[in-house]
């Protein structure tokens, strides 16, 4: 309820004509127990009374949990605002446009649905993890003359604190760097006529971990536990020369205890920003507002503490909307018309779960895609 609350608030505020929610791990980490709530989330969102002038929409849940070997837990939902009058979505298997009408649900059947593409990642990329749900789903839409990809997309997160501290850049960033590449590769291919994008979802970005708790801990001394039987480090343990042996941070496979989670909210984290590294190697290919927001991840579940932070992992900004260099064409030539681009999370002070949702709202002239056309067949 609190999720669905501060979500439709941003619907009320900004009255998007065209809007995209792209959700990831759809049904949480126990899917099996949870795909009931899912069905109950899909229809509270196409009924309720803050939607009512959608009177078009389309969703696609991917929920078939049972086929591991194609499963990837994402849900994109796209709604059309009643005024909205010539909107067509693209046919992958048939290689056209088709007028967008009605509303449309399809849930077990994404593999064989022709209006998007779906993959999830080779197992080869991230062999650790056995049954990874990382992958994207891809759809390709046409609003006044502009055609654009949306792609919901999720990438690997970071298994283990002390695994992330060794390197710089990590092994993780490195697996994530080679995931989205294969992404863009494929969004971008021979098959169809290349138009702008828009990739957004959990990219599972990190802040440097190696370069942050040096940065932290820049006059403590590090203290390493190894567990008695095979000597392998379990715990570091950052403690100030002074002030007692103060302890400053404590680091463990899924532990990232730092005693002051103020320096990851003040002025958003800003402090913080440079150590987020792992899109500049995008730099060419992908384009981002910047960031004013705090670190999207990982936010307490306790529903009471909707601004504190897990001591699970290093808070990051996990969840990004990020797009081609023709796409920020749009979004900016848009903005001299009128100045309406926002890039902002959602319920700052609410628990939404332990990501924060992210948004981009912004106005696009008709015909702002030109030359990317797209011909209705």
């Amino acid at each position: 309820k609190n999720w669905l609350r501060e979500f439709y608030q941003v619907v009320h505020t900004h009255k998007p004509h065209f809007m995209a929610l792209h959700c990831q791990e759809f049904g949480g980490k126990n899917y099996e127990a949870s795909m009931s709530h899912v069905d109950k989330f899909v229809k509270e969102l196409l009924s309720s009374d803050a939607m009512k002038e959608y009177n078009r929409a389309r969703v696609y849940l991917d929920e078939n949990y049972k086929s591991q070997e194609h499963f990837t837990a994402l849900g994109s939902f796209y709604f059309l605002h009643e005024s909205l009058k010539n909107i067509y979505q693209f046919d992958f298997k048939a290689k056209k446009y088709r007028k967008v009408t009605g509303k449309e649900i399809y849930s077990d059947t994404l593999e064989s649905t022709p209006m998007l593409e779906k993959e999830k990642f080779p197992q080869d990329y991230f062999p650790e993890c056995k049954w990874s749900r990382k992958g994207f789903i891809r759809t390709r839409w046409c609003i006044a003359d502009c055609a654009f990809d949306l792609v919901n997309i999720h990438l690997f997160h970071d298994a283990s604190n002390l695994v992330a501290w060794e390197t710089s850049p990590s092994v993780y960033s490195g697996i994530r760097h080679k995931a989205l590449g294969y992404v863009l590769d494929r969004i971008i291919d021979q098959r169809f006529e290349k138009v702008s994008y828009f990739v957004f979802g959990d990219f599972n970005f990190r802040l440097d971990s190696k370069s942050v708790v040096e940065t932290l801990c820049t006059k403590a001394t590090m203290q390493t536990v190894r567990a008695a039987d095979t000597n392998e480090v379990v715990k570091l343990i950052f403690r100030e020369s002074d002030n007692d042996r103060k302890v400053v941070l404590q680091l463990e496979k899924k532990l990232f205890d730092y005693f002051n989670q103020e320096v990851f909210r003040d002025d958003n984290g800003t402090a913080l920003l440079e150590f987020d590294k792992e899109l500049s190697v995008f730099k060419d290919r992908l384009y981002e507002l910047d960031i004013s927001f705090p670190p999207s991840y990982p936010y307490s579940e306790d529903s009471r503490q909707g601004e504190q932070y897990m001591n699970t992992r290093c808070p990051a900004w996990c969840d990004r909307i990020l797009m081609s260099l023709s796409a920020k064409e749009l979004v900016l030539r848009s903005e001299s018309e009128e100045k309406v681009v926002t890039y902002d999370h959602i319920g700052p002070n609410v628990c939404m779960g332990d990501h924060k949702p992210v948004f981009l709202a912004f106005r696009m002239a008709p015909g702002a895609g030109k030359p990317h056309c797209c011909v209705v067949q």
